[in-house]
């Protein structure tokens, strides 16, 4: 049994072969999404990281998941035990069924996120106790273009960027009528990073 378990575990991708240095470049690249929103960061390649799952969020999983942090995962990557058994391995974060007491929640297929209202929304006294999202997409330089109005930001920010789902940003407008209360989201594409936090306002500007 317990050989059954090493081979297990070192068959799984490693996480970061420098952990702190690692660790303190990826937070502090998700923190300047977070400071300057639609400004695309980069996060260093980290050794590896379990099919379905970009290098991206890979390294934030490491960063900011703990045994504290609840997970809520989408069908394709809850489906996976590889995915499951690696964030359980190298993050110690529990994997919930509940989207609602998440603290994250990761989307490999954005086409089948859910409503965002089943997702913790945070409470007036407790903003802070929301679920950010990681999502997936396409392409942070390429596709569509959009707007971007808000705190952090000196007048507008454009992104260029293919996102599923399309109608992400009409979704996300919810968070006007929830302010302090609301959710954050970070887009991950591969390497490259985006926030989108709670305060910012987004418009589609044509295809």
């Amino acid at each position: 049994m317990k050989g059954e378990i090493m081979t297990t575990i070192a068959e799984l991708p490693p996480g970061f072969a420098d952990k702190v240095l690692s660790a303190q470049s990826t937070f502090r690249s998700v923190m300047d999404a977070m400071a300057r929103p639609g400004s695309v960061q980069r996060i260093v390649p980290m050794a590896g990281a379990p099919d379905m799952m970009m290098r991206g969020t890979a390294a934030i999983a490491l960063t900011l998941f703990d045994h504290d942090t609840p997970l809520w995962l989408d069908a394709r990557l809850a489906e996976s035990s590889d995915i499951v058994k690696w964030l359980k391995f190298h993050t110690g974060a529990p994997v919930v069924q509940d989207s609602s007491i998440a603290s994250f929640a990761l989307i490999s297929d954005g086409a089948a996120l859910p409503p965002l209202e089943r997702f913790a929304l945070g409470s007036n006294e407790y903003p802070d106790r929301s679920t950010t999202i990681i999502l997936q997409v396409d392409s942070l330089d390429a596709g569509r273009n959009f707007e971007l109005r808000g705190p952090g930001i000196d007048g507008v920010a454009t992104l260029g960027a293919t996102i599923r789902p399309a109608d992400l940003f009409e979704r996300l407008r919810v968070n006007e009528a929830l302010f302090p209360r609301g959710i954050d989201v970070v887009l991950v594409a591969d390497d490259a990073v985006v926030a989108i936090p709670r305060t910012t306002r987004v418009v589609s500007k044509g295809s």
